[in-house]
């Protein structure tokens, strides 16, 4: 059965979407994106998610052309409409069509455009590899400095998934002046001591929805937090190694560079992270 997608107010058939050649998200990446997990039906850390959309539009000059209120409608609709039960929802606004190529932006009267579609995934917070844990590659981190802004600038950490994939792991990490900054697609953590370790938020990467919300469920089970730069060495003593993201929510990572983290086993304190972070968040769905 075909997917209903949203385009610019309208809920078509995914083969009857359409968006114009001159769209800038489409010739410039000139355009940010939203991806919200859910499950039973409903979606998780929504406002999070709102409020980063805002950030990220704000930091291009770009105009939002929806409130929350209505992003939130069309989520559920497209919900209802593909009978997902547990999955994805993909969003994405760009500067919209100015009706011609130009390295300037547009008018401030052109239309962004707003598209959003679903992604079924059937046992999301059930992933096989939560119990066995992600191996993962280091590789220079080569991308644009506004890494806080979420565009669909994703070329680079595109390369560095097939890296991983070439070397038969399941991701990379990004490493910039000897430091990670964080993975492809999720932020990076280890543990050591009982301590967990991230990297402070700042324009060298994304300020994650889920890992907000993890390091608040951390905080709350008494769990102690450092937010600092750490080495691929580093991750590679500790006790255990992670990663948070809105599709893998806590995911334990057992090898760095073909060496074992924590013996090569999913470490206690990952492992309940995740359990705490799926069940307050189910809780707080909408």
């Amino acid at each position: 059965m075909s997917r209903t997608v949203f385009v610019n107010g309208d809920y078509l058939p995914e083969e009857q979407a359409t968006v114009s050649i001159f769209d800038r998200g489409f010739l410039m990446a000139d355009a940010v994106y939203e991806v919200v997990s859910v499950l039973n039906g409903k979606l998780l850390d929504f406002s999070g998610h709102m409020a980063r959309l805002s950030r990220s539009l704000d930091a291009l000059e770009m105009r939002n052309p929806m409130d929350a209120e209505a992003y939130l409608e069309a989520h559920h609709e497209l919900i209802r409409l593909n009978e997902i039960e547990d999955g994805l929802i993909y969003l994405q606004v760009s500067r919209g069509n100015p009706g011609d190529r130009d390295f300037a932006y547009p008018a401030a009267d052109v239309q962004p455009t707003v598209v959003m579609f679903t992604q079924a995934k059937p046992g999301l917070a059930d992933a096989p590899a939560a119990k066995t844990g992600w191996k993962i590659v280091s590789i220079d981190d080569l991308r644009w400095g506004r890494r806080d802004i979420k565009t669909v600038q994703l070329l680079y950490p595109s390369m560095a998934k097939m890296a991983a994939k070439a070397q038969g792991v399941d991701d990379a990490w990004l490493v910039e002046d000897g430091m990670v900054t964080e993975g492809t697609s999720n932020n990076a953590y280890i543990v050591k001591d009982g301590v967990i370790v991230t990297r402070a938020l700042s324009t060298d990467i994304l300020h994650g929805i889920t890992r907000a919300a993890v390091l608040r469920f951390a905080a709350e089970a008494q769990m102690k937090v450092e937010e600092r730069s750490f080495s691929i060495a580093e991750a590679q003593a500790a006790d255990e190694a992670f990663v948070t993201s809105a599709s893998a929510f806590v995911m334990p990572v057992v090898e760095i560079d073909g060496q074992a983290v924590g013996g090569g086993r999913v470490g206690p304190v990952a492992q309940r992270l995740r359990e705490i972070y799926i069940e307050e968040s189910r809780k707080a769905a909408v």
